[in-house]
């Protein structure tokens, strides 16, 4: 595994449409292995293909640190709610800004053997898998910023 250049605001990648997942190949595996491990090492929270410059159905999420979830060709089904936070994006680094999004997700998406399951989340999770899911479809969280960006004091960890 390695870790991936993260793409940052004004690459047109980022804007762009991803395309569907047909089939793993090793490649696929690979870049799975690589978005996990570009993810942690730089202490997000979610990461989307395009993100690393790969124009494919994949996100990776982890809010805690222990559950990593891989979702392949995600798609919303169903959303209910409204939380409105402070969010961030490892493509917009060094700021942040309030977002009002669903409190609650549920998405049909596929697993890395291309086995189709359901995954829901509430609060910090279901804002992770949608902010994940816009990326697919070219969409940045700075689009539905309420009022200002904010520069975040980047903490480094002991």
């Amino acid at each position: 595994m390695a870790i991936r250049t993260i793409r940052e605001i004004g690459d047109p990648v980022l804007n762009k449409v991803s395309k569907e997942v047909t089939e793993i190949t090793p490649r696929i595996r690979d870049l799975i292995g690589d978005m996990f491990e570009t993810m942690y090492e730089a202490n997000g929270v979610g990461l989307a293909a395009p993100q690393v410059g790969i124009l494919k159905r994949i996100v990776v999420v982890d809010t805690t640190g222990e559950d990593p979830v891989l979702m392949i060709n995600p798609r919303i089904l169903e959303t209910s709610g409204e939380q409105t936070g402070s969010e961030g994006c490892l493509s917009v680094p060094g700021k942040s800004g309030t977002v009002t999004r669903p409190n609650y997700v549920k998405i049909a998406a596929f697993n890395e053997n291309l086995e189709p399951f359901e995954i829901e989340g509430e609060e910090l999770l279901a804002r992770a898998f949608i902010h994940e899911v816009e990326h697919l479809d070219g969409h940045l969280y700075v689009e539905k910023v309420e009022g200002e960006l904010m520069d975040v004091e980047m903490v480094e960890e002991e």
